[in-house]
């Protein structure tokens, strides 16, 4: 089997990702919603008066984890639908990662936002 190497690897993973993003799109409610979410952090960051670096933290803790649980939610689903301990531990572990990360984008903006509150 010949394996793409280099540029043509490259170029052949994007299209994989993109794709990736597509079938997260059409499939993926939470997906969508937080792609929603999303470009109101990136309107808000961009209005408020932060540090470039505030402002990429504000904008990259939001939609992140939702592509990794619905990529587990997917794999399980394809094994089977019958309930498994196993599946349910997957699913279960993948949604708790889902809401660490929403915990730590809240912890994120509340630490960026709150001095700008107070002034």
């Amino acid at each position: 089997m010949n394996k793409a190497t280099g540029v043509t690897r490259i170029i052949k993973a994007t299209g994989y990702s993109l794709k990736g993003l597509k079938q997260a799109w059409q499939h993926e409610a939470a997906f969508r919603q937080e792609l929603m979410l999303l470009v109101v952090a990136v309107l808000v960051a961009c209005w408020l008066s932060v540090s470039l670096l505030e402002r990429l933290f504000l904008i990259g803790v939001v939609v992140l984890m939702e592509l990794v649980n619905s990529a587990i939610e997917v794999v399980v689903d394809r094994v089977g639908m019958k309930h498994h301990e196993l599946s349910g531990r997957a699913k279960d572990i993948g949604s708790a990662a889902v809401f660490v990360a929403l915990v730590f984008a809240a912890v994120v903006w509340v630490s960026i936002l709150w001095p700008l509150v107070l002034g």
